[in-house]
């Protein structure tokens, strides 16, 4: 619904892909949520630049799937 209101590169599209990548990460769907969040980070990154702390936050949530799927190097490059 917002994608289609904000158009794709807005930051309330950014937030509800976050969370629905939460939502999948809590029903232990790994890769839907990590797809989400790459997806959210892409658009943080491109409207608020790469220092914002919405894109830490992808980030960190991205680095916390990777942990949850074994993938412990990338999750701490993620997390630094």
């Amino acid at each position: 619904m917002r994608e289609a209101v904000f158009g794709h590169e807005h930051t309330d599209v950014a937030a509800s892909l976050n969370n629905i990548g939460n939502v999948y990460d809590a029903l232990g769907k790994n890769k839907e949520a990590l797809e989400k969040h790459e997806q959210a980070l892409a658009i943080r990154t491109k409207v608020l630049g790469p220092e914002h702390m919405d894109v830490a936050a992808s980030l960190d949530n991205i680095g916390s799937v990777y942990r949850a799927l074994g993938r412990n190097k990338e999750a701490l490059e993620k997390h630094e």
